[in-house]
């Protein structure tokens, strides 16, 4: 009976290695996909860092050729506002000498010599019937 005992004894602590050696295989391949789990996610999380970083030099690109395009377009309407002001000031200058009285009898003389009639004379200078018909005959040669 001793030997029988010692025998279960023997065969219960072998089974128990056993079901101990199942166990600590199993956590030792659980270990090795959690550590290949691990570096998966840590490359992961390097190539994200890699695309951040990126992103954000992109972005940093991005403001300052935004600023650069700011300063280029507050220029450029400096310029235009300059260039519209001078235009201005020659439309003024173009509309003083066309209301002047010796272009616009000019322009009545020509019509004249073109064959034109007063009516289309005064039309085309924006002046009165009565007014080209006045200039006309100062301007008589005698």
């Amino acid at each position: 009976m001793n030997t029988t005992f010692l025998f279960l004894l023997l065969l219960c602590s072998s089974v128990l290695e056993l079901i101990i050696l199942g166990g600590v295989l199993f956590f030792y391949l659980r270990l090795k996909k959690s550590e290949s789990l691990m570096h998966m996610l840590q490359d992961n999380q390097s190539k994200l860092l890699a695309r951040i970083e990126t992103n954000a030099r992109l972005e940093r690109e991005v403001v300052d050729s935004f600023a650069q395009r700011q300063i280029e377009l507050e220029e450029l309407n400096t310029k235009l506002e300059d260039r519209a002001q001078a235009l201005r000031r020659l439309l003024e200058q173009a509309e003083g000498i066309t209301r002047s009285p010796q272009f616009l009898r000019e322009i009545i003389l020509n019509g004249r010599k073109k064959g034109y009639s007063a009516q289309q004379i005064a039309r085309n200078a924006g002046l009165s019937v009565d007014e080209v018909k006045l200039i006309l005959a100062q301007n008589v040669p005698e």
